[in-house]
C-alpha cells in the first residue's frame, strides 16, 4: 500500500552510526509547521563521576579508577510546540543536567549499604533510623535526580529563550539505564511501551489537561488570581450558555472524582479552565498538554494570563527492574512521540513488533528497520478498503531499544 503522497521521507541514522545498545531510531517531518522537525531526539552514554565532598566548584574533578565510575545509557524524545527552539535546547541540555544531578547523589547510588551511609554532612548520619523508617532506596535517588534534572533543564530553557527573544515549549520522554534498572521519566503526551513475546506493558502515562484535571483545578482553587476572573475552574458536562442561568446542572470541582448538582450562576458561564475532550482538550483554551518544559512566556490569547503555573516540568518516573526479567532476544521498549500513538494503539504496535523481529534476527539494522516500519504504519494506506489505515499529520519520532544484550551495543551520542 502506498504512503500518503505528501509525506516526507522517513529518516534514520546512517548505517555506520551505532546508537547505544544498537537501538533503532527513525523520524518523519509531517506537520510542516516549521522548517525544522519539532520533534528532537538525543541518546548516548552517561558517565557519572565522583568528586570530593566540600571541594570548591572550580577544583578539578577527582578522577578515580575506571571501575568506580558509574556508567549508564540515555535515550530521550522531545516534542516541541510553538516552534522547535525548546525541543532543540532540551535535546542539547537535559542529559548534562541529569549527569550533574546524578553526580550529586552518586555516593548513595554506588554505596554497598543503603543511602543513609552517604559521606559528608547529612541528616542521615545523625539519625540513620530516619532513612530506614522512610524506606529510602537507591532507586529513589535516581528518581529524584531525574525530577531535579527536568526542573533544572526547564529553568535553562526559560533563560535561554528569554535571552534570545524566542518562545515555545516541549514535552519530554527519557529512558535511563543504570545498575540493572530502566528508568522512564515522562512529562507530556509521548509514550514508552515494553513489548515482549508474552507481555505488553506501558512504561509511561500521558499528561493532558483531562488526565490532570484535579491538580489543575486545585491550583486554581488555591490561587484564583491565576485565572484573572476570565475562567471558571469548575467542570461541567458541556459549555454553559446564558439560557442555563438558574438551571440545575452536573458539575465537579478539584476534590471530586464523581459528579454533583448545582444551580448555574453567572460566574459559571465563564470560559472553562479545561475545554474540549480527548485530543481536542485544551488547558485555558491554549495548550493540549499539562506537563512539559519551556512555555515560560506563553499566555492566553489577548490576555496576560500565564500558562506556566499550570504546566508542570516534573516528570512521572517508572522503574523497570531488568535484572528481574528473563529477557529474550526480541524484547524491546518502543519510545515514540504522540504522532505515532494518535494513530496506533499499544496493541497494534506490539503486533507489529512481534511480527517483524523474529523473522529479521540476522539483520544488524533490524531495530532501525522496525522504527521505520512503525512510522510508515502512520502514513495511511490508499488502497485499504477497510479504511483502517489512519494517517498522522504530526511529526513522529521513534526509538526501539533492545533489552536482551543490554549495554553490548555502541555508545554513540
Amino acid at each position: 500500500a502506498a504512503r500518503r503522497p505528501d509525506a516526507r521521507p522517513v529518516r534514520s541514522p546512517a548505517r555506520g552510526r551505532t546508537l547505544p545498545w544498537n537501538a533503532g531510531y527513525a523520524e518523519i517531518i509531517n506537520a510542516e509547521k516549521s522548517e525544522f522537525n519539532e520533534d528532537q531526539a538525543a541518546c548516548g552514554k552517561l558517565c557519572i563521576r565522583r568528586y570530593e565532598f566540600g571541594a570548591e566548584e572550580d577544583q578539578e574533578w577527582l578522577t578515580l579508577c575506571a571501575e568506580e565510575f558509574l556508567t549508564g545509557h540515555y535515550w530521550a524524545l522531545f516534542d516541541g510546540h510553538g516552534g522547535p527552539a525548546a525541543a532543540i535546547l532540551a535535546a542539547n541540555t537535559l542529559h548534562s543536567c541529569l549527569r550533574r544531578q546524578l553526580e550529586a547523589v552518586v555516593e548513595g547510588i554506588v554505596a554497598t549499604q543503603p543511602p543513609m551511609h552517604l559521606s559528608g554532612p547529612c541528616v542521615c548520619l545523625s539519625d540513620p533510623q530516619f532513612v530506614e523508617e522512610k524506606g529510602i532506596k537507591r532507586e529513589d535517588l535516581v528518581i529524584g535526580a531525574l525530577e531535579s534534572a527536568f526542573q533544572e533543564c526547564d529553568e535553562v530553557i526559560g533563560r535561554e529563550l528569554e535571552a534570545s527573544c524566542q518562545v515555545g515549549g516541549c514535552t519530554a520522554l527519557v529512558a535511563v539505564f543504570l545498575q540493572g534498572k530502566l528508568y522512564v521519566a515522562n512529562a507530556g503526551d509521548s509514550r514508552a511501551l515494553l513489548v515482549r513475546r508474552d507481555e505488553m506493558r506501558p512504561l509511561s502515562s500521558e499528561f493532558t489537561p483531562e488526565t490532570e484535571r484535579q491538580r489543575i483545578q486545585q491550583l486554581a482553587f488555591v490561587y484564583p488570581e491565576l485565572l484573572a476572573g476570565e475562567f471558571t475552574r469548575l467542570e461541567f458536562p458541556r459549555r454553559l450558555k446564558g439560557d442555563d442561568l438558574g438551571q440545575k446542572v452536573l458539575f465537579r470541582d478539584h476534590h471530586m472524582n464523581g459528579w454533583s448538582y448545582k444551580r448555574v450562576e453567572k460566574s459559571d458561564l465563564k470560559y472553562p479552565l479545561i475545554h474540549g475532550q480527548g485530543r481536542q482538550a485544551r488547558l485555558l483554551g491554549t495548550l493540549a498538554v499539562s506537563r512539559g518544559l519551556g512555555d515560560h512566556q506563553l499566555r492566553v490569547l489577548d490576555t496576560n494570563i500565564q500558562l506556566k503555573p499550570f504546566l508542570l516540568a516534573v516528570p512521572q518516573v517508572t522503574v523497570l527492574d531488568m535484572d528481574q526479567l528473563e529477557l529474550r532476544e526480541d524484547d524491546v521498549v518502543v519510545m515514540a512521540t504522540d504522532g505515532l500513538w494518535d494513530v496506533l494503539s499499544n496493541e497494534q504496535v506490539a503486533l507489529l513488533v512481534r511480527s517483524f523481529l523474529p523473522g529479521n534476527r540476522d539483520d544488524p539494522h533490524r531495530f532501525s528497520e522496525l522504527a521505520q516500519m512503525l512510522i510508515r504504519s502512520t502514513q495511511g494506506k490508499e488502497d485499504d478498503p477497510t479504511g483502517e489505515g489512519q494517517v498522522s499529520y504530526d511529526d513522529v519520532s521513534v526509538f526501539v531499544i533492545p533489552l536482551h544484550s543490554q549495554g553490548e551495543g555502541g555508545s554513540g551520542t
